[in-house]
């Protein structure tokens, strides 16, 4: 079995840096190069204050401070990188499709393709290619096309060995992960690179833990992972809305039912609704390529699983409108949280983007509070919408450095993301400072009701009964 001396990671992103960074931290016989084309995310990650890397993530910036130019590095020299290295993790973007067909659920693999014709192009000996972004099932077989007609006469083995992070708990995740899956192909020589693999997590992952699968179940594992959590928040949420007409509260339902041994409690906490980069994009890559092999009752069954996500942000927003007087027109609304979940300064489909954007459309006026999140950020993602100009998303919504600048003279606060601070936060002072009557929408369920009440908030979590 080949010794994995340099390892290649394509991608500086959230799934790259911390990922190598951990194997860095575990392997430091092994050097690492982390590669992007992104020059101000590589300068970030080569940022002297190691607390301005571009991922906030619990623990990270201390594991690159630890190894960071001893056997970890960050460049732009892609080309470099790829001719050294022994073992190649493609760890790039992989969104939505936004043209053509499969235009809104269909996985653009273009950035898969370039990182597999520049692979191709450099590579002059034998490479291990491993598929760290989230794909469709058989894509494997595509990198492998590409690699083995345009190469230079190199032997190239492609394995799958899909990422399972969740946000804000990552470098746990890495650590000590509940497993990890490596798909490869059965041939001697696909074993042997298959092996190489195992044999790097093993410095800090017992083996039973490793599962080894071929590459198709890897990466169609991946996919129903997502959607199977996604599915359970989906179910707890259209609960949440039974529970406000029947005088029901969820939370006790979930608790109830997360006691039932085949259920368990997890992913049963009903919010605003999810985000992130990677539920509603694998959902709907799933939903396409049932589609594309004539799969409609499976994909009408998942598609659901979406549909009540967006009907669940939907439904919040239009419950704020309807709460305050049906109309939020002028008035200043303070939004607690921006990133899709706590511990992240991740934002890809947060639910506090298309709840601002509701808002917008009825002239509501926005101060964002996010401890994690800066107002770039929060500017992009409302104009990445195209609903209004960019003129119009900068007067509507401003950011605020302070939670209780942000409520100065608010007539509602929305709590969007579920940071712990905003529990110990002095809501007296916060009450005292606001237009009357002061409401609070608690989108994920983290304050106490009748605390909030008995100051004088008119509270509103999600599925309670009025």
């Amino acid at each position: 079995m080949k010794k994995i001396k340099n390892i290649c990671c394509i991608g500086a992103g959230y799934v790259g840096g911390p990922t190598m960074a951990v194997i860095a931290e575990k392997c430091p016989e092994i050097k690492i190069h982390v590669v992007d084309l992104n020059k101000e995310r590589i300068a970030a990650w080569n940022d002297e204050d190691v607390t301005n890397i571009p991922i906030y993530e619990p623990g990270l910036h201390e594991i690159v401070a630890s190894n960071r130019g001893k056997n970890l590095f960050f460049s732009t020299a892609v080309d470099m990188a790829i001719h050294e290295a022994d073992m190649i993790f493609i760890s790039v973007n992989t969104p939505t499709k936004e043209y053509g067909k499969g235009k809104g659920m269909a996985a653009d693999l273009k950035y898969i393709e370039l990182c597999a014709r520049q692979i191709a192009k450099v590579a002059k000996d034998d490479k291990i290619v491993v598929e760290k972004s989230t794909l469709p099932v058989r894509t494997a077989e595509a990198i492998k096309s590409i690699l083995e007609n345009t190469g230079n006469g190199v032997n190239f083995q492609i394995l799958s060995n899909p990422e399972f992070l969740a946000e804000g708990t990552a470098i746990d995740d890495l650590r000590n992960p509940d497993r990890v899956l490596i798909g490869g192909d059965s041939t001697p020589e696909g074993q042997a690179a298959l092996n190489a693999l195992v044999d790097i997590y093993a410095h800090w992952i017992p083996r039973e833990r490793i599962l080894t699968t071929n590459v198709w179940s890897s990466e169609l594992s991946k996919l129903t992972a997502n959607a199977f959590l996604a599915q359970r928040i989906s179910s707890i949420n259209a609960i949440s809305e039974l529970c406000e007409k029947t005088g029901a509260n969820v939370d006790e339902v979930a608790k109830a039912i997360g006691t039932d041994s085949r259920i368990g409690p997890k992913f049963l906490k009903s919010s605003v609704g999810f985000g992130g980069s990677c539920f509603q994009k694998d959902i709907l890559n799933l939903v396409y390529i049932a589609q594309s092999l004539g799969l409609e009752e499976v994909a009408h069954y998942w598609h659901q699983v979406v549909i009540m996500n967006d009907h669940q942000k939907r439904r919040f927003a239009h419950k704020m409108i309807k709460t305050m007087y049906n109309t939020v027109s002028g008035k200043n609304i303070a939004f607690f949280g921006w990133a899709f979940k706590k511990d992240t300064n991740d934002t890809r489909e947060s639910a506090a983007i298309y709840v601002a954007d509701y808002l917008l459309e009825e002239n509501a006026m926005i101060k964002v509070y996010d401890p994690k999140v800066k107002h770039h950020q929060i500017q992009s993602d409302l104009n990445y919408l195209n609903t209004r100009t960019a003129e119009e998303n900068q007067k509507a919504v401003k950011s605020e450095n302070c939670p209780y600048e942000a409520t100065k003279n608010a007539h509602a606060i929305a709590i969007l993301t579920e940071w712990d601070e905003f529990k110990a936060l002095d809501w007296q002072r916060i009450f005292d400072q606001m237009l009357k009557p002061a409401f609070v929408f608690d989108g994920r369920n983290i304050l106490n009701k009748e605390q909030m009440q008995a100051i004088g908030f008119q509270y509103q979590g999600i599925g309670v009964g009025e």
